[in-house]
């Protein structure tokens, strides 16, 4: 019988994260890295109060495709052409390039087992952390901010792809890129069927006068998006993580005009998805750490910063490639902010130990490396945005007309 006293206390840590940091503004730190580190704190490898039972998991695995999801659906299609796609794309390249070398050095030093997987892990941004920090710091619409997102992107479903065809594929890789095309042809099916039947003046009428009722009818159409693409990539022996992410890029597609007829659907879904699938996912990744994995040894504790530089080296020298469109300086924000890097790696990891193919203290070290990524690179990319931005003037001061006297 499912349990609901192990989730009452993630759920607990999940609010006292974000609330205790609101308490203290002036401590800059993301609430993810506050429940991730709260929930190693609870679980097995300090007080024991919490393990991961059935109810925790399948919550957790559905905050994991939820995140993949709204990753998704920020990605802004109509920024992803011209210059910046051709910039973001080819930095990527260079990020995976610089990825192999970095890893191959680590399969040398004897600091990583799988290098490709490891490759792949460090070539990864987490968009799903960046997007907040992008709005909260009101740079989302800006240049910068859009070449991040698009950066962020590509590298998101880029190491999603390259995860599915070479650890979670079945069949090897040519039936697994075959695989993953069908996935996107059937997408492809979903998107135009969608946009066939909202032309129909009855079918929008319906949508319109359910949306905002009991029925949250685009809220359980969302829902459907997601648990069938994932689902089918499931089923078809693709990583779950690979059809949330798609479902999430259908819906941008679908939603194009985000708030002109329903201006509460995308918040809707975010209440979903950060008000308690995503935490409970972050608390949980906590929860399962291997804390004693990390701490056995000195060899592996030192194996932390090497893992922070390779994420900086790898992901941040491409940004140089930006230096025209943006300028230097905020090149090496740029750098420093697609650098930041943790759920695909806790995703990662996880298909890692499931197959064998990396050990726990490698897992330990990498995810460690994660958190002080979403710690450190955010804080200081947006400290230097903000020691490089021009003082506003402010406006002169109308002088007085003195009163004539009568």
């Amino acid at each position: 019988m499912p349990s609901f006293s192990g989730l009452l206390i993630i759920t607990a840590v999940a609010f006292g994260a974000p609330f205790v940091l609101g308490l203290a503004p002036r401590v800059r730190l993301p609430a993810v890295v506050l429940e991730i580190v709260a929930g190693i704190v609870v679980g097995p490898s300090v007080l024991g109060w919490v393990h991961v039972d059935q109810t925790i998991a399948v919550i957790s695995t559905l905050g994991l495709a939820f995140l993949l999801f709204l990753a998704g659906l920020e990605i802004d299609f109509s920024r992803l052409r011209g210059r910046v796609l051709r910039l973001t794309a080819l930095g990527y390249g260079l990020s995976f390039a610089i990825a192999l070398v970095v890893a191959a050095g680590l399969k040398a030093a004897g600091l990583a087992d799988a290098p490709l997987l490891v490759a792949i892990t460090l070539a990864a941004t987490s968009l799903g952390v960046l997007i907040p920090v992008l709005k909260d710091a009101g740079e989302s619409t800006s240049t910068l901010g859009q070449v991040v997102i698009a950066a962020g992107s590509i590298a998101d479903f880029g190491a999603i792809i390259l995860l599915s065809i070479f650890f979670t594929g079945e069949g090897g890789t040519g039936a697994t890129l075959l695989l993953i095309g069908s996935l996107l042809g059937l997408a492809l099916v979903v998107l135009i069927a969608v946009r066939g039947a909202e032309r129909s003046m009855r079918i929008r009428a319906d949508l319109l006068r359910l949306q905002d009722t009991t029925a949250q009818i685009r809220v359980r159409g969302a829902m459907v998006l997601l648990v069938g693409f994932a689902a089918i990539a499931q089923s078809l022996g693709l990583e779950a993580i690979l059809g949330a992410f798609a479902a999430g890029a259908i819906l941008t597609l679908l939603d194009a005009d985000e708030v002109m007829t329903h201006p509460q659907f995308r918040r809707k879904l975010e209440a979903i998805g950060f008000g308690f699938f995503i935490p409970v996912f972050f608390v949980t990744t906590g929860v399962r750490y291997d804390l004693d994995a990390l701490l056995a040894s000195a060899s592996t504790v030192v194996m932390v910063p090497i893992f922070l530089a390779a994420l900086l080296a790898v992901r941040g020298l491409p940004a140089l490639l930006y230096r025209r469109l943006l300028g230097p300086r905020q090149a090496l924000i740029a750098g420093l902010l697609q650098s930041t890097s943790l759920p695909f790696i806790v995703a990662a990891t996880a298909i890692g130990l499931d197959l064998g193919v990396v050990d726990a203290a490698t897992s330990a070290a990498l995810i460690a490396a994660g958190l002080l990524s979403v710690v450190i690179f955010p804080a200081t990319g947006l400290a230097l945005l903000r020691a490089g931005a021009e003082p506003r003037t402010p406006p002169p001061v109308a002088e007085e007309t003195p009163l004539v006297a009568m």
